[in-house]
């Protein structure tokens, strides 16, 4: 019988991937045989090492089987994830063993060792699914700012309508886990609202006092990508004890770096309901960006404060005290949050005391020392500019209408999967003379006819030139992109009144 192959091929893989051991065997195979209701009588040894699929394909047959005799309600996307999790689950470890073997690991070989195997444990347990991710388009672009990173997402599957139908239509009171991020989604079997968390291990930690956990994000947009979640589902806020935390985490992490999406609508992140951070093994071009002056501050000596060449507003600290870093870091938002200059249409809070005013931070370890970086937000809206005034602008809409959060801000660009058409589509139109009729004609083309015609310089394109050139100018309005979203631009005027800042910074942190 297929289904015994199967399921002895993906013991195999979980043996090679060391998610089970040699006497772990009987036990998984029984329990997969639990799962897909087989008695087992038919079973043959013999059925071993006969298929070689990856464990993707291995898990998409399982499933069309559970399909096919009713065990999977709906042939949806939303379904079979539902039921991946449940197969895989069935070869993991105990939470309790792989938070033994993160930390005996920690101990005896050092932090990268630790991350190294939780890391390969969520991708070989398919709680990152790497078969997707790899569908993700990405690129570089050179721009005045330096190289900005580019990706178009695929990975992300999106809702099936049924799913989406379903799951409006399920009780209201449906409230646990109380968001993605709580930690009791660890081991859930997940609803058509909320995926399966079978397969999924998250690590405690120790931050300033404070337990917190650590796991991976099962859509990786960046190398490592780590989310530190709070035990307590409560709302997300900066402030200096959100920076103890940030550089205590850096402090038993070094090899990563960790940030806070702001705090506020618009400019904060999807999730605002429980606090949490974003990390990870990754460079980001923000991070490789130089400071273009370093001032100091009487109170703190031993910290080096900078602005940083960026198309946002960002201040960086950099110093081997980390407690000085936050201490510094903490009367900066201090002062920030209460802080309005009209000329370039900041005001801290609304007339009816709505605050608009707040701090998207990251720190990191790099050459010896502690750094923080404090990129200063503000989400007011007006008439011309009802998403945000400090938000991508309509101009540039056609790219990216969403929130500008951590990940964009440090120079990596998430763009919607629609561009991946759209901009094959605009290629084959440049190369065959075509932008002023076929894609002005396009309601998904027309949008981008404006922008292609600002750099466009009439000479005769093949579609493989047109298409780099597309993917360059894609990185160019992704840095305009983060312009609209800086506080202070990059004008004499907002330079200035980046100074001004700094000034009253200096005098009111000071006292």
């Amino acid at each position: 019988m297929r289904m015994y192959q199967l399921i002895d091929a993906l013991i195999d893989y979980g043996v090679t991937e060391e998610l089970i051991t040699v006497w772990d065997i009987d036990y998984a195979r029984n329990r997969l045989f639990h799962l897909f209701d087989l008695k087992g009588a038919e079973y043959s040894s013999n059925h071993g090492g006969t298929v070689s699929e990856k464990v993707s394909d291995l898990l998409e047959e399982m499933i069309d089987y559970a399909v096919r005799i009713g065990m999977v309600e709906e042939d949806t996307t939303t379904d079979r994830d539902l039921f991946d999790a449940k197969v895989m689950d069935c070869l993991m470890p105990r939470p309790s063993e792989v938070i033994r073997d993160f930390y005996h690991r920690y101990e005896s070989t050092g932090p990268e060792a630790a991350t190294d195997f939780f890391y390969r444990l969520s991708e070989a347990s398919h709680y990152i699914r790497m078969d997707r991710i790899a569908k993700n388009k990405k690129w570089f672009s050179e721009t005045e700012y330096g190289r900005m990173e580019i990706t178009i997402n695929l990975s992300k599957p999106e809702k099936d309508p049924k799913a989406i139908a379903a799951a409006r239509n399920e009780q209201e009171e449906e409230t646990y886990p109380k968001c993605l991020l709580c930690k009791e989604n660890v081991g859930y079997a997940g609803r058509l609202d909320h995926p399966a968390r079978d397969n999924h291990r998250i690590i405690p930690m120790d931050l300033e006092g404070e337990e917190w956990f650590f796991q991976y994000s099962p859509y990786v947009y960046y190398q490592e990508h780590a989310i530190v979640l709070s035990r307590s589902h409560r709302p997300m806020k900066i402030s200096g004890q959100g920076f103890d935390r940030l550089l205590g985490f850096i402090e038993q992490m070094p090899h990563y770096f960790i940030g806070s999406n702001a705090d506020l609508p618009i400019v904060g992140g999807s999730i605002l309901s429980h606090d949490h951070f974003q990390g990870g093994r990754h460079d980001f071009p923000m991070a490789q960006a130089s400071v273009e002056e370093w001032f100091t501050w009487e109170e703190f000596p031993d910290v080096h404060l900078g602005i940083v060449q960026w198309p946002m507003s960002v201040l960086r600290l950099r110093g081997t005290d980390r407690s000085s870093l936050s201490e510094l870091g903490e009367k900066i938002l201090h002062v920030w949050r209460s802080y309005s200059d009209e000329d370039v249409e900041i005001r801290a809070a609304s007339a009816d005391g709505t605050p608009h005013n707040t701090i998207t931070p990251i720190a990191r370890w790099r050459d010896g020392a502690f750094e923080l970086d404090l990129v200063l937000r503000n989400n007011r809206v007006n008439d011309e500019h009802p998403d945000g005034i400090f938000h991508p602008h309509e101009e540039v809409h056609h790219i990216k209408k969403e929130n500008i959060g951590l990940i964009e801000v440090m120079g990596l660009a998430v763009l919607p999967g629609r561009l991946l058409h759209e901009l094959g589509a605009l290629a084959t139109c440049i190369s065959e003379d075509e932008l002023e009729t076929t894609a002005l004609q396009d309601e998904h083309l027309a949008k981008h006819v404006p922008w292609v015609r600002g750099f466009l310089n009439g000479s005769n394109l093949t579609q493989e030139e047109a298409y780099r050139l597309l993917q360059d100018e894609v990185g160019k309005r992704f840095s305009l992109v983060l312009e609209h979203a800086g506080v202070f631009k990059r004008t004499t005027q907002g330079q200035e009144a980046f100074y001004r800042f700094l000034e009253a910074a200096r005098q009111k942190g000071g006292s």
